[in-house]
């Protein structure tokens, strides 16, 4: 059998990381490896030719998902004036199309309570990735230095991923748009 390139096996690597990303954000840590590979058309015994254990894949999707979302964001922070970005982006995250699809969106709002059940060595290469992302979403926080930034990035994000974990619970259409409407002022009356 021939060897697949590298190019191959980076690309096989990539399709089994955004799989997984999505597949991790919409239906917990719980989801299996057999399964990603599966759905995939790929293999379980695929799977250690590119990652070392589960934990890995699963650290790494969290960073994957860290960066689209940041990628989005200043997306979003960049289309208006600067003075509107912190605004702009928090709108956006607090957005029914983030509600009705975790596996596109925000990691710690549809993965919190599975990451703090993770073994320590895991939450701390995840907690690499947070401040990765932390540091790119800080920019576009009030403040008057970068540790007020920070405290500020915090302050928002834990917030608004905890606003958007409880409206998913809520089975009333009509509450979760009066509740993304109430966090989305709340928000921005502090924040913006």
């Amino acid at each position: 059998m021939p060897r697949r390139s590298a190019s191959d096996k980076a690309k096989t690597h990539e399709k089994i990381l955004t799989h997984a990303s999505r597949e991790f954000r919409a239906r917990g840590s719980s989801v299996g490896i057999a399964d990603v590979m599966k759905e995939i058309g790929l293999t379980q015994g695929g799977f250690y030719r590119h990652f070392g254990s589960k934990d890995e894949l699963f650290v790494d999707a969290i960073a994957l998902s860290f960066r689209e979302l940041g990628d989005r964001l200043e997306r979003v922070a960049e289309s208006v004036p600067s003075e509107k970005a912190a605004e702009a982006i928090i709108d956006a995250y607090l957005s029914m199309d983030h509600v009705r699809h975790p596996e596109t969106w925000c990691a710690l709002a549809s993965l919190a309570p599975d990451i703090g059940r993770m073994p320590v060595s895991v939450r701390k290469r995840i907690d690499n990735a947070t401040m990765w992302y932390m540091e790119r979403m800080s920019k576009y926080m009030k403040g008057a230095d970068a540790q007020e930034k920070r405290h500020n990035f915090i302050l928002l994000f834990s917030g608004m991923a905890g606003s958007v974990s409880l409206i998913r619970s809520l089975g009333d259409s009509g509450m979760k748009e009066q509740a993304l409407t109430l966090a989305r002022s709340h928000y921005v009356r502090v924040f913006g």
